[in-house]
């Protein structure tokens, strides 16, 4: 039985809406040259992802960081584990602005790159993308720093739950090649709020945060280092 010129012409124009369709949506994100460069950028432009090399990244050496030499010994030791494939923590670095987090970071892959070790920055809008960039990177032989710098998140955001669901493992395993350093001004990435610590419960001589409080903490303690920077004293800004 041979169609109708009208089906015929609805099925056509249906085909041509797909197409449109299909055009749309994001497709498989590529793997980057992976040789362009030892730090990248995960970009997101027009709803398609993708790993944008560096090409200029800063060149900080450990060395240019003045006191901070307890936290550059912890994090160093942190990062030659995890280049030995042994177990190392992903790192939660917290304090006010200007005190050499983002820096040390940046210190330590150029310590390390000829190492393999990589750098990949997340803005914390693409977060809801952790599971992707572990799987692109998970075979590869390098070892990955996934850096969220200056993080904190507001009541009821995706990203929130999206690396605490990464850092719990609850996606899916992940991988031994990867971990995440993030920096903050804020210790436990959430704003609190003086009402949240009224309702601490005392039980037995001890002080127990109420559900509010235990929420907005349990996702830096997700991470297995913590390392605070404290503002300089005028001796240690003029050293620096």
């Amino acid at each position: 039985m041979n169609a109708s010129p009208e089906l015929v012409a609805l099925l056509a124009r249906a085909e041509r809406v797909l197409d449109r369709l299909e055009s749309l949506l994001p497709g498989p994100v590529e793997a980057p040259d992976w040789n362009a460069a030892t730090a990248f950028r995960w970009r997101r432009r027009q709803g398609r992802a993708q790993l944008e090399p560096v090409t200029a990244p800063h060149r900080i050496r450990l060395s240019d960081l003045k006191d901070v030499d307890q936290q550059k010994q912890r994090i160093e030791q942190n990062t030659r584990q995890f280049l030995a494939g042994r177990h190392a923590n992903n790192v939660l670095l917290t304090g006010a602005r200007g005190t050499g987090k983002s820096s040390l970071v940046k210190a330590v892959l150029t310590a390390h790159a000829k190492q393999g070790l990589r750098l990949i920055e997340v803005d914390k809008t693409d977060l809801i993308d952790l599971p992707d960039i572990v799987e692109l990177v998970r075979n590869r032989p390098e070892r990955f720093i996934l850096f969220c710098d200056d993080l904190s998140f507001e009541e009821g955001e995706a990203a929130y739950k999206a690396l605490k669901s990464v850092l719990d493992g609850s996606v899916a395993a992940v991988a031994d090649n990867v971990l995440i350093y993030a920096t903050s001004n804020r210790r436990h990435l959430m704003p609190e709020y003086m009402d949240e610590n009224l309702q601490a419960r005392h039980v037995d001589g001890e002080v127990h945060p109420g559900e509010a409080v235990e929420e907005k903490i349990s996702l830096s303690e997700r991470f297995g280092l913590w390392l605070s920077f404290y503002p300089f004293s005028q001796d240690e800004y003029l050293h620096v």
